[in-house]
């Protein structure tokens, strides 16, 4: 089997089970709708506060981070899967391609982003 292939298998693998999840969850979770279950809470704890009140945007912009950072590492897994074919343009490519995901690291660090007060 070609590593296309293997690749194009593989994703199919996952969005199967991914859809295999949530449609087991549709069809065998359960369905009563009670005041207690509808209320929105947060790590287990209840609300004590409105949800529109004023927070500070470091929550967001460390989200922001998270995802960034999260898709672009996603990016590594064909390389990982290919490398031996790409040969040494390949691993240049994705040499520059961490280097430029350091900068940004390094960019966010000193911005103040990731330091959690």
């Amino acid at each position: 089997m070609s590593d296309e292939k293997a690749v194009a298998l593989w994703a199919l693998l996952i969005m199967m089970t991914g859809g295999g999840i949530i449609l087991a969850s549709a069809l065998l979770g359960p369905r009563r709708r009670r005041g207690a279950k509808l209320d929105p809470y947060e790590c287990g704890v209840p609300l004590f506060q409105d949800a529109r009140d004023r927070f500070p945007v470091r929550f967001y912009l460390m989200a922001i981070v998270f995802i960034l950072f999260d898709i672009e590492i996603v990016f590594l897994l064909p390389w990982a899967i290919l490398f031996r074919q790409l040969g040494a343009a390949g691993l240049l490519d994705v040499l520059v391609f961490v280097a430029v995901l350091g900068v940004g690291y390094v960019y966010i660090w000193k911005k103040g982003v990731i330091d959690w007060e």
